[in-house]
């Protein structure tokens, strides 16, 4: 029987006790949790509620200070850079058709219930998809060219973070991405067996707390 997924409080307290045994620089950079009162505002703005997984999440992080790699290919936003990011997607969309799926695509480019909770380096939106039925809660890729992609999506925000303490934890892959350390230090996540970022060799990340 499998067992049930953690709530994402309980697996950002594995996924921080790890980062401030190990790398305790990108662990300065994960912010304070955010208020109920900055969590109702960006509710009001959106809409919507926000989806009870990143409501908790939020309110262990507000985001981080800098764009920041603790997490394999995403970097948390604030509640703020939740509803900037949603803001600009919806004002692009509603200029240029966006919000109508192509005949060539399955999914528009933007969707006004997609809530942007994380951005990859280049500055595409992690959304979690907030339309009614069956995949409400997953997670997908929005905001640049190409429509809406969820074709590799996560369940949910719960399952992807105890995904990522589990790797720290217990060791193995989110999706085939494993975690690495700099040698300045930082947190990287990348291919198994991966030897180097830009020249600089890279060491397999320790797995567990000593």
């Amino acid at each position: 029987m499998a067992q049930p997924i953690p709530h994402p409080s309980e697996s950002w307290r594995r996924i921080d006790a790890w980062l401030a045994t190990h790398v305790a620089s990108d662990f300065a950079l994960l912010d304070p949790p955010a208020t109920l009162r900055e969590i109702r505002q960006a509710e009001r703005i959106l809409g919507t509620p926000l989806p009870g997984d990143l409501a908790e999440s939020l309110q262990c992080h507000n985001g981080v200070s800098s764009w920041a790699t603790v997490l394999p290919e995403q970097s948390p936003l604030s509640v703020s850079g939740i509803v900037e990011h949603w803001q600009t997607c919806m004002d692009v969309a509603m200029e240029n058709d966006g919000l109508t799926p192509r005949p060539w695509e399955d999914e528009p480019w933007w969707h006004p219930l997609w809530i942007p909770w994380a951005e990859s380096a280049d500055g595409a939106a992690q959304v979690i998809d907030q339309r009614p039925g069956p995949d409400a809660g997953r997670l997908g890729w929005a905001g640049h060219s190409g429509g809406g992609d969820f074709s590799d999506a996560w369940p949910d925000l719960a399952g992807l973070l105890h995904a990522v303490a589990q790797a720290l934890h217990q060791g193995g892959d989110v999706r085939g991405l494993r975690p690495y350390l700099t040698m300045q230090g930082g947190m990287w996540w990348d291919e198994d067996d991966c030897k180097e970022l830009d020249g600089h060799p890279l060491r397999a990340a320790p797995i567990g707390l000593p």
